[in-house]
């Protein structure tokens, strides 16, 4: 009987638990840590093996998983002096699956590649309960000898697969740009919505009317629904990682030379949410901002 792969597995947060979880259903072998240990414990009668530190989930040319939070939470996971990239060795792969800066994914493959190994930026694109459907996607990027190797792997908790090419920070600029465009849809819907109901009509027959028509999309059908019925307290994406994804693309902008007015707009309406005490609502809780504003 032949051994089921063996994967190492950091970081089981709001995407990162789903994924693990379908991953041991898919027959994986997982080697798995977590900051805060007891949200790894559940997985443990899933078969899941729980490790003390990082760096005890991999093995020699093997692969590690991980989906944090931000850059700083990658670096400490991966070592300060490249610890997971050295176990990891020749022909080892680390699979990130966070949103972080494009130029910490270049430090991050060359370190790899120091060892002999490889870097792949995976970041994951969808919710919560679409990665738990395994209805997300991925927007992978890196050497193909090693995207040959995570693609399958990808594949079998995922709905697509977008590839990028051969250097793993496009992954990264194209997931930010994602971001933006999601956080655009949520300020510009907030806005209509706010307007429509302070002028006297039905903001719920207009998202009707746009969902079924001109926007008729995920991210308008299912965020307008969510800022319409205020689901903020239920967080599947919390404000405050909105306004680190915001101030990632406008570091980035600023390092190409990028301008982005709208990206102004934006963070001057997280930042504000965030100081009016709302960093745990869902981002689409910018809304109640704009509703506050317009005295609603």
């Amino acid at each position: 009987m032949m051994k089921q792969q063996e994967i190492g597995f950091i970081g089981l947060g709001m995407l990162g638990k789903p994924m693990a979880l379908n991953l041991l259903k898919k027959g994986y072998n997982l080697k798995i840590y977590n900051k805060t240990s007891e949200k790894a414990l559940s997985l443990v009668e899933h078969g899941a093996e729980v490790k003390n530190n990082p760096w005890e989930v991999a093995d020699p040319g093997g692969i590690v998983m991980s989906c944090v939070s931000d850059d700083k939470a990658l670096k400490s996971v991966v070592g300060e002096n490249g610890e997971i990239a050295k176990i990891l060795g020749h022909d080892g792969i680390h699979v990130s699956m966070s949103t972080i800066l494009p130029k910490t994914a270049i430090r991050l493959a060359q370190q790899q590649a120091a060892f002999g190994g490889y870097y792949i930026a995976a970041p994951v694109m969808g919710r919560p309960d679409a990665v738990q459907a395994k209805s997300q996607s991925y927007f992978i990027a890196g050497e193909e000898a090693a995207k040959t190797r995570v693609k399958p792997i990808l594949e079998g908790i995922s709905m697509k697969i977008f590839d990028f090419g051969n250097n793993p920070a496009d992954a990264n600029v194209a997931k930010l740009a994602a971001n933006f465009l999601i956080a655009s849809a949520v300020e510009s819907m907030a806005e209509a919505f706010t307007f429509t109901a302070k002028n006297g009509a039905d903001p719920n027959k207009l998202l009707e009317a746009i969902g079924e028509t001109m926007f008729a999309c995920p991210i308008y059908q299912n965020y307008g629904r969510q800022i319409l019925n205020k689901n903020y307290l239920e967080p599947l994406f919390k404000l405050s990682l909105g306004l680190k994804d915001i101030r990632l693309i406008a570091e980035t902008a600023a390092d190409s030379h990028t301008p982005m007015r709208f990206l102004r707009i934006l963070e001057d309406r997280f930042s504000a949410a965030v100081a009016h005490d709302r960093s745990n609502y869902d981002w689409t809780g910018i809304a109640a901002e704009i509703e506050a504003e317009a005295g609603l």
